[in-house]
């Protein structure tokens, strides 16, 4: 017998625009060059006391920024910023809406405000299978320093209308250029049924004490220990 296909995520555009706009990729394809060229371990800082270790040796920050795919900017947009935020203006080339303006009273009480909130045109439709939806986010440890998505979840497995994303501007005041292909939006699927474990808190037991213990003491034995011994594998 044939086993059921794995569960897949779909991304459709219209005809006229596939081979023309950025098209997304998985996460672990779009890392970001500042990560690529970071040395896992900084030579000139390593040290009898210090090991010299940097982020790119963690694998929880690898492990958020490769979650899901990457949606990225579809055509180069400008971005003018101005009385410190609460101007923003947007153009753009390409002959189709890239951004548009929600209303700053949608948003009231926003810690962002007197940020006034911006939406972002996507030209992807998102299918997922019966069951799953999809969280979207900025790209995890990639800010680009000059607009910010805000997260929504989307049950993507029965609304396959194209979902636009609100920002807020967050850069300095100048004109910004966003180019084709910047990572904009994470896209990650989850089962919902998954996303709804019950909970409970209480006070940890003598085992699980020592073994939360014996886990702590052992990242210290050796560089790694995390990714080899507890990290489940890619």
């Amino acid at each position: 017998m044939f086993g059921r296909p794995a569960p897949r995520i779909e991304f459709l555009c219209s005809p006229e625009n596939l081979g023309v706009i950025a098209e997304p990729v998985p996460a672990r394809e779009a890392l970001p060059d500042w990560f690529r060229r970071l040395p896992a371990v900084d030579r000139e800082r390593l040290s009898v006391t210090d090991n010299a270790l940097t982020v790119k040796r963690c694998m929880p920050f690898l492990d958020a920024m490769t979650a899901g795919w990457v949606l990225p900017l579809a055509a180069t947009v400008r971005i003018e910023i101005a009385d410190g935020g609460r101007t923003v203006d947007s153009g753009w080339d390409f002959d189709r809406t890239m951004v548009s303006q929600h209303h700053p009273y949608q948003v009231a009480g926003h810690p962002m405000s007197p940020r006034p909130p911006g939406k972002f045109h996507n030209h992807w439709a998102i299918r997922t299978p019966p069951g799953w939806s999809c969280l979207f986010l900025p790209p995890l440890n990639r800010p680009n320093g000059v607009v910010e998505v805000a997260a929504g979840v989307v049950d993507t497995d029965t609304y396959h209308a194209l979902i636009h994303f609100p920002f807020f501007a967050i850069g300095s005041d100048g004109l910004h250029t966003l180019e084709k292909g910047t990572p904009l939006v994470q896209v990650i699927p989850f089962r919902r049924q998954d996303a709804q474990l019950e909970g409970i808190v209480r006070a940890e037991t003598p085992a699980e004490a020592a073994e939360r213990e014996r886990m702590h003491r052992s990242t210290g034995t050796t560089d790694g220990w995390y990714r080899k011994e507890a990290r489940d594998r890619r």
